[in-house]
């Protein structure tokens, strides 16, 4: 995740992309999520998080 271009981690979930908005001045995170203005979803559907880890495949095996 980025904020003002800038690396504040990698969200695993709503909670995350909250907590990153939080510590940069947002308290009412919560309610931007859904908020184009606020909040711009890339690579996948809004709120769709990827927890495959990096090297593996969609059941878990490892690419190689």
């Amino acid at each position: 995740m980025t904020i003002h271009g800038r690396s504040a981690g990698i969200a695993h979930s709503d909670a995350d992309v909250v907590e990153f908005l939080r510590r940069a001045g947002l308290p009412d995170a919560w309610e931007l999520l859904d908020d184009p203005g606020w909040v711009g979803w890339q690579g996948g559907r809004p709120r769709t998080y990827d927890t495959t880890p990096p090297g593996h495949g969609d059941h878990g095996e490892v690419i190689g």
